[in-house]
């Protein structure tokens, strides 16, 4: 009896002892953290029949910053991700007459739940909240020379992720889409000007319910990481296409843009201090 007694106790203080080091591991995995930046350039198509009848096309650039760690959601298999882009583009119309100016500034952030395939692939799916603020600017307009632009959307946002290997080189693939699904949109109405609109105080509908139907769009991101010597550095392409179609108006914003950067990953410790953490653990 007594040897039961004793044994039952060794093995509650094992159990106490294995759950508090879960906890302790869930916890620092919280702290594990991978960012990067980016800048590049690309292509843009713009078509803002606010403005004019026509398409325009010309140069971008861009530049993203992202962050992503591990959370304690749901076992701590759930992971945020934070993206913030800036993009601004000079484009023309096709017989080089007219010219416009872009300028957007995006941020998202998303939960994904990731489904770990293999030790090389992962899979990751879940929500994600997306802001937009920009304008366009047409040099030839008198009247109606800008368009202000002001969105937001709750996404469906998934991932892929495959580390694998080139002989004994390492390496990070990832390929990432995020689809508007539910949002609202900032618009004028049709042949409204914006004098009318604050100077005048007409009354219109200028916030717009969006989904499928009127804001059919999508995000891609493709990016490869790879080590030289010390530094891990990662070289993307991004597709943006943003379309909609409110107040009689139609718009979209075609953007390819082919990027290069560094990702740094850190390991948080209390306040502000971080220090470099091991390549073979991180949350993305």
């Amino acid at each position: 009896m007594k040897r039961i007694v004793l044994l039952s106790a060794i093995l509650a203080c094992m159990l106490c002892v294995l759950r508090a080091s879960a906890q302790e591991d869930s916890l620092r995995a919280t702290r594990y953290v991978m960012r990067s930046t980016m800048i590049g350039a690309g292509k843009s198509n713009v078509f803002e029949t606010y403005l004019s009848p026509v398409e325009y096309k010309g140069p971008e650039v861009r530049i993203l910053h992202e962050s992503m760690r591990m959370t304690r959601l749901m076992d701590g298999n759930v992971s945020v991700q934070n993206l913030v882009q800036a993009s601004g583009s000079y484009t023309k119309n096709r017989s080089g007459t007219g010219e416009m100016y872009s300028g957007f500034f995006n941020w998202t952030c998303g939960l994904h739940y990731q489904f770990r395939i293999n030790d090389g692939l992962k899979i990751l799916f879940g929500p994600m909240l997306d802001l937009t603020v920009g304008g366009i600017y047409n040099v030839r307009n008198s009247n109606n020379p800008a368009q202000a632009k002001a969105y937001g959307s709750i996404d469906a946002s998934g991932m892929l992720v495959y580390k694998f290997r080139i002989a004994r080189y390492p390496m990070v693939l990832r390929y990432q889409a995020d689809l508007p699904v539910l949002g609202a949109m900032f618009s004028p109405e049709f042949g409204e000007s914006y004098y009318e609109m604050f100077s005048l105080g007409h009354d219109g509908r200028h916030v717009a319910f969006t989904s499928f139907h009127n804001n059919p769009s999508l995000r891609q991101m493709l990016t490869l990481d790879f080590p030289v010597r010390k530094v891990v550095m990662r070289v993307g392409y991004v597709c943006n296409i943003q379309q909609a179609k409110v107040n009689h108006l139609k718009s979209h914003v075609y953007s390819h843009d082919f990027m290069v950067g560094f990702v740094k990953n850190l390991y948080l410790l209390k306040g502000r201090r971080k220090v470099s953490m091991p390549n073979r653990v991180t949350p993305f």
